[in-house]
């Protein structure tokens, strides 16, 4: 029976449970020196889910998850299993700002969150947070500081220790329907939406993922580059959960320390954004390392070149297969296979997974005929249930008969492997992450010193693509690139950050007015390709 037919029908939590009592001494996840048994972590998870039941949380409540990857990320979201609640998982590198939006619009109940990360202090964002977050409860501290909480903050470990051997309800969850984890993604507009992903929507992909590259019990994965990401969330942790492997976390991650654990930890599987597979290619030609273990890859993401693929296999993992992987639709859709053919697993992102369907439409969502380019339509059982609160949007983003309209364009060809050509919508993919301009344009244009403001991609070697920012300033101004970085530094994530700045007299327009970005970006791609 294949991995996916072995797990329809059930929920997070009981996939857990049954990998728990099957195998509880094998390793789910080794952080640093720490390694948690599946056993461990089940236990936890009950103890803690007893404790939060105790305190109020139910089924529907909502859980955010502000934390870096940890043990303690897969604790509480498999607590919130058990209880019928769902996740909200963000990504500790967001601002201020960013997560006091995220948080009040998802009306979160409690907020899980490190004391202190990347020269954060949390503890003192969430105290100038609470008063603006009616919704939300309470707080718990992940950290080792002996600190004094009031009755609204307890530390995590507190609650695991109050809630062992503690009963509570069992929640009856529909698989199926139920909405387990809320995953925030930016438009095109670049305002944050929430992608609502029902247990199956999450097991379903990461079954299939997992399938495809032959994982099992005997194999150690890494390369996930954060939890609270759908690669990091489906294929990484469920699907590592799925197989019975073993998971190794990492925390700011650079090419020598995944060398380092992959060679003492004996890793067989590497999942990775294009940009860490280069860095690390680098690495090993500098300082040669043993990485025979390896066996399999995933690189997913964001556009990654034949040239790439060819020499990752060569020197690194010698079965990396590419996937194509969204938010909106629970992660993988299509990937690559061992088995396909040479030129396929170079040129392609595969084919559809197992119960997915990918079609090619036009501007009106009528379908196309084979080989003819035009926008990437998929539905599945990965595919979200919709944007949370935003009914508008969701209709807006799939069609009349349940197909996601992804916004990038591809090609099936006649052996059904997708190709992907382009993107409709204007987004920078640096590094895996999404960065769409007019979320950047809108805060370089609020600096005093800027008349206008352009954000493009341009190619990278390192991160895939480059963000940079083509400025207009005000007449008589003095404003320096690294002045707009700072500026940019204040309110958006680093990965937001524009890499390059350039000063152009005035933007090229049509006659309508409109932004020829286009020319913009063939003229700095000119610019970056001249020799020095």
């Amino acid at each position: 029976m294949e991995l996916g037919e072995r797990h329809r029908g059930l929920t997070v939590a009981s996939c857990l449970a049954n990998r728990a009592t099957s195998d509880p001494e094998a390793a789910f996840l080794l952080v640093g020196d720490q390694s948690f048994s599946y056993g461990l972590v089940d236990a936890h998870a009950e103890a803690l889910a007893a404790a939060l039941h105790n305190l109020g949380i139910e089924a529907d409540d909502r859980i955010a998850i502000v934390l870096p990857n940890c043990a303690e990320f897969a604790i509480t979201m498999f607590a919130a299993a058990r209880l019928g609640a769902s996740i909200v998982p963000f990504s500790p590198w967001h601002t201020a700002q960013e997560l006091q939006y995220m948080l009040r619009h998802s009306e979160a109940a409690v907020a899980v969150t490190a004391e202190h990360f990347a020269g954060t202090d949390f503890l003192e964002l969430f105290e100038a947070l609470m008063p603006q977050l009616p919704a939300l409860q309470y707080l718990i501290t992940v950290g080792e500081q002996d600190l004094w909480y009031d009755d609204r903050i307890f530390q995590f470990e507190d609650l695991i220790s109050s809630g062992e051997g503690r009963d509570f309800p069992f929640a009856p969850v529909n698989p199926d329907h139920d909405v387990f984890a809320i995953l925030y993604t930016s438009g095109t507009t670049g305002k944050p939406k929430g992608v609502e992903l029902t247990h199956t929507a999450l097991l379903a992909p990461a079954a299939g993922t997992v399938e495809a590259i032959g994982l099992g019990p005997g194999d150690t994965v890494i390369g996930v580059s954060l939890l609270s990401q759908i690669f990091g969330l489906g294929p990484g942790l469920l699907g590592t959960l799925l197989a019975g492997a073993t998971l190794v976390l990492q925390n700011e991650a650079d090419d020598e320390s995944t060398l380092e654990l992959i060679e003492r930890h004996g890793v067989t599987v590497h999942y990775g954004v294009p940009t860490s597979f280069v860095m690390e290619l680098e690495e090993l030609e500098q300082r040669p390392r043993p990485v025979a273990t390896l066996r399999a890859g995933v690189v997913a993401g964001a556009p990654v070149s034949d040239r790439l693929v060819a020499r990752v296999r060569e020197h690194l993992c010698p079965n990396l297969q590419i996937a194509y992987s969204l938010t909106e639709t629970g992660s993988t859709v299509c990937m690559t296979r061992p088995d396909d053919p040479p030129e396929a697993q170079l040129f392609t992102v595969g084919r559809p997974l197992k119960g997915t369907t990918v079609r090619i439409v036009d501007g009106d969502g009528k379908d196309l005929p084979v080989e003819s380019v035009g926008e990437i339509a998929v539905r599945g059982p990965g595919l979200m249930k919709g944007y949370s609160r935003q009914p508008g949007e969701t209709r807006s983003a799939l069609t009349p008969d349940g197909f996601f309209l992804t916004g990038d364009l591809g090609i099936v060809d006649e052996r059904g492997f997708v190709h992907i050509v382009g993107r409709r919508k204007d987004v920078i993919i640096r590094a895996g992450y999404s960065v769409y301009p007019r979320e950047v344009e809108v805060k370089i244009q609020a600096h005093p010193a800027v008349r206008d403001a352009i954000v493009v991609g341009v190619p990278d070697r390192v991160l895939g693509e480059a963000i940079c920012a083509c400025i207009v300033p005000v007449e008589g101004a003095i404003v320096t690139g690294e002045e707009i970085r700072q500026w940019c530094r204040l309110t958006l994530a680093d990965h937001k950050v524009p890499d390059r700045v350039r000063f152009l007299d005035a933007l090229p327009v049509t006659e309508a007015g409109k932004v020829r970005r286009l020319e913009v970006i063939r003229s700095l791609s000119e610019e970056s390709s001249r020799p020095a």
